[in-house]
């Protein structure tokens, strides 16, 4: 059980902050996320609505109180972190690490979260 609580935070620890320092420069180096978002396709508005969301599903993953919440919180960013790593793997920027590096994560995060608190 020790083994599962310390995989688990380290996961959503490691998870959260990739989460808040992407958020972080959605917002302080908009200039280039912006430029990085048209190369990708993505419309420039979404940026900062997406900044916001991935604050929010931090706070909510981090909560263990707003279970359905946290678990609309982890498909959301599946999704996100699914569309980022194709859209890279799409343009050939070779920047698709990212995206699955934070799968990797997300996933650990949500089955170790299951295995702890669903108990």
């Amino acid at each position: 059980m020790k083994t599962n609580k310390i995989i688990y935070w380290i996961a959503t620890g490691l998870l959260s902050a990739l989460l808040l320092m992407s958020a972080g420069m959605y917002v302080f180096n908009n200039e280039e996320v912006s430029q990085t978002f048209m190369a990708l396709g993505y419309p420039t508005y979404i940026i900062y609505p997406l900044a916001v969301a991935k604050i929010s599903a931090v706070l909510v993953i981090l909560s263990q109180k707003l279970t359905l919440l946290k678990e609309w919180a982890y498909a959301g960013l599946f999704f996100n972190f699914i569309l980022a790593t194709s859209a890279h793997i799409n343009i050939h920027d070779g920047d698709q690490i990212g995206g699955i590096i934070a799968l990797i994560l997300l996933i650990t995060s949500y089955i170790f979260n299951k295995k702890i608190f669903n108990n």
